[in-house]
């Protein structure tokens, strides 16, 4: 199947390194030819992205703050100066402060609840707005949510809320952009070690209940994340719009855990 994504060329956001889930995503886009540029935040973040992008053969980096239109104003107006258009997005941002991610919801701060949903959500408005403009013939928008959106997941917090607003604006995005030929979709994979993921309170508990009780017994791993992704970027996912792929081991679908582990 090699080759899906030949002549395509895309912006990931969001890679932190090589256990990031964006990283999953963008290394499988290059190995079916896909053309890669990569945005990062930060001197120190730029440092770990730089020999990743090099090993799929991208010397494209933009340092971006999503809060900040001149930041994303001038990313975006460098990947009109190179491309001139675009066929695809990967947003892989998200942030709370690590310190409300863990107790009770209900002390969530209004602060860190603004900050929070701004950078989860508001973002990908943001940058799909300004994808958009450089997808004449249409192209794929991808996001990354998790289950802690529709069902309590300890310590996920103000995320959850975060999340449930990124599902919603994928929707609304879908619609949207659906005349312009832009399809618009999240993914939601389970628990996994990233660096994100380190930040949430009681993450290894999580990580192994789901790995034990999901119907695949495993959690998902970066391939077959960056596999989905392939999938609704390429022309296969033409007709895929406004959905929430899930990719966790099927572990959404329990209503309570297996019956060795109750």
């Amino acid at each position: 199947m090699a080759g899906l994504m030949a002549g395509k060329r895309g912006l990931v956001m969001g890679v932190a390194n090589e256990r990031s889930i964006a990283w999953g995503i963008a290394s499988a886009l290059a190995t079916e030819g896909a053309e890669l540029a990569f945005s990062y935040q930060g001197e120190a973040f730029g440092k770990r992205v730089e020999p990743l992008a090099a090993s799929v053969g991208s010397d494209f980096l933009v340092d971006v703050d999503v809060t900040n239109d001149d930041s994303l104003d001038a990313c975006f107006g460098a990947l009109k100066d190179r491309w001139g258009t675009m066929d695809f997005l990967v947003h892989a941002i998200a942030f709370s402060d690590k310190n409300e991610l863990t107790g009770r919801f209900i002390n969530t701060s209004r602060g860190n609840f603004k900050h929070s949903l701004d950078i989860s959500c508001f973002s990908f408005i943001d940058v799909a707005r300004r994808a958009a403009e450089m997808m004449p013939n249409g192209g794929s928008l991808i996001t990354l949510t998790f289950q802690g959106s529709n069902r309590v997941t300890p310590n996920y917090n103000v995320m959850g809320v975060a999340k449930a607003a990124l599902e919603s604006a994928t929707r609304y995005l879908a619609n949207d952009l659906g005349p312009q030929g832009i399809r618009v979709n999240a993914i939601s994979p389970g628990p996994m070690k990233t660096l994100a993921g380190a930040a949430i309170g009681g993450a290894r508990a999580t990580y192994r209940h789901t790995e034990q009780n999901a119907p695949l017994r495993s959690n998902a791993t970066l391939e077959s994340v960056g596999g989905t992704a392939v999938w609704l970027c390429s022309d296969y996912g033409a007709f895929t719009t406004g959905e929430v792929v899930r990719v966790d081991g099927g572990f959404h679908v329990l209503g309570m855990p297996q019956a060795e582990n109750l």
